[in-house]
């Protein structure tokens, strides 16, 4: 679910591989295989560089003959989520820093965003999820605020990717945490791309995606926002920017005006 949306409206570790066709469900543990897995999580310069903080508007079935960027066109790991004095790209990590402040809660700490660079590497050697997809959801869901409210529509979504009812927060219905433990920030990392004992993660959307291309990305970003992936991701329901948002943020797009009309 995506926070911003649900916020307006309300205000494990995996031990088998298992091709991702046959994750059918979150109690499952599995890891991604095939063209869309990555397969060197601590490669975090495996993209084209810093991108371009710009906003396009995506529409359609998330394929680069629609437009839609192709994987070669995403960042590197290193340029949007690097968070020691080499980083090149800092800006996401600037976000990190302030984000907690518009839910009036305690700012993260540089140790914060550190275990937050720490579990997605961490995370994505377990899954097979691209670092860069978690940390794309994690910015769309939460801009990455370690002690973000939870939301609550059918189900309860709390935590950095606002997941399918996990059990890590550090802010349990108003019980805010500070500081937050690192495992309790892997956890929430872990809940939302492994998927939970109630509901999906990242895994399972991307295992249901339909596609051995990027396109699975941008259709598992809209089915983890909304629950499903219609053929126009743009498709009104949930948040009908989702897909687009987070192709953009794979380019590099972290602060400037969004241009999505949906």
């Amino acid at each position: 679910m995506h926070l911003n949306r649900a916020f307006a409206v309300l205000l494990a570790s995996p031990a088998l591989a298992i091709p991702v066709a046959q994750l059918e469900h979150p109690n499952i543990a599995g890891k991604v295989h095939g063209l869309i897995a990555q397969n060197n999580s601590t490669n975090i310069h495996n993209g084209t560089g810093a991108g371009r903080d710009q906003y396009r508007m995506y529409t359609g079935n998330g394929s680069p003959a629609s437009g839609w960027p192709a994987r070669s066109d995403w960042v590197s790991f290193e340029y949007i989520g690097n968070v020691n004095r080499r980083d090149r790209f800092a800006k996401n990590r600037a976000a990190m820093l302030s984000s907690c402040s518009r839910f009036g809660v305690p700012n993260n700490s540089e140790a914060e965003v550190s275990a937050i660079r720490d579990g997605i590497l961490k995370v994505a050697t377990e899954t097979g999820v691209d670092s860069r997809f978690i940390l794309a959801i994690i910015m769309q869901e939460s801009t990455g605020c370690v002690r973000v409210h939870s939301t609550v529509g059918s189900h309860r979504n709390p935590g950095l990717m606002q997941d399918h009812d996990g059990a890590a927060t550090c802010n349990d219905r108003g019980t805010v945490q500070h500081p937050c433990p690192a495992s309790t920030i892997e956890q929430m990392i872990r809940d939302g791309t492994a998927g939970t004992p109630r509901g999906d993660g990242l895994l399972q959307c991307l295992s249901a995606a339909g596609s051995a291309d990027v396109a699975a990305f941008y259709r598992a970003a809209r089915k983890y926002n909304s629950g499903h992936a219609p053929e126009d991701l743009g498709t009104g329901g949930a948040t009908a920017c989702y897909a687009s948002d987070v192709a953009n943020r794979l380019t590099g797009w972290v602060s400037a005006a969004s241009k999505c009309t949906l």
